[in-house]
């Protein structure tokens, strides 16, 4: 079976399963996600306290939810959704973050160029290389959250461009705006820094 065949399968199998309210799935979906759904979920709200609330209310979510999701694309973009609409309201009820200018585009987003900012390997790329997780993940939590969930969504979960706009609700061609305005902002946070050692 082919690996879109696979997931095809997979994701009907998932679908089945949540619609039947199937404990033994949602445990299984847990063990398999619980981690990159944390992860996910530090980077969005930038410190890891009460991540731990909403990933047990995504789980919740999950459940209550398990018929709308429809098995005809990945699971991993709808739980993300799902995760993320329960970090925005849980972030404006803290008042700790601007809705209005975190989600707002402007036109001149929309104009950005779509091919990468350089030649160079990706921020994320040269992490890898030299083994500096640390300084990338610092130099994440000072890009706007607009920013940073699109980078951790594409680069870090892995997701497609179209996946990653199915979860904020956006077009491809802001998604793919804010990732290269994103790269191009943690490049130079990183160059900035590598210069300061």
């Amino acid at each position: 079976m082919t690996s879109v065949g696979r997931v095809s399968s997979d994701s009907q199998q998932i679908a089945r399963g949540l619609r039947e309210r199937d404990i033994a799935l949602l445990h299984a979906l847990v063990e398999q996600y619980q981690y990159r759904l944390v992860r996910y979920l530090i980077y969005l709200l930038g410190r890891r306290d009460e991540v731990d609330d909403l990933v047990q209310e995504t789980w919740v979510r999950v459940l209550e939810r398990g018929r709308s999701y429809d098995g005809r694309s990945r699971f991993e973009p709808w739980l993300f959704a799902i995760a993320r609409n329960l970090t925005i309201d849980h972030m404006r009820t803290r008042k700790t973050w601007s809705l209005d200018t975190a989600l707002d585009t402007d036109d001149e987003e929309e104009q950005v160029p779509r091919s990468p900012a350089s030649l160079d390997p990706s921020p994320f790329v040269l992490a890898a290389r030299t083994e500096d997780a640390q300084r990338l993940a610092q130099s994440m939590q000072t890009l706007d959250f607009i920013y940073r969930e699109v980078l951790v969504l594409r680069f870090q979960e892995d997701l497609s461009l179209q996946e990653v706009a199915t979860v904020i609700g956006a077009p491809v061609s802001t998604v793919a705006s804010r990732i290269y305005r994103g790269l191009q902002t943690l490049r130079s946070l990183l160059d900035g820094a590598k210069h300061e050692n």
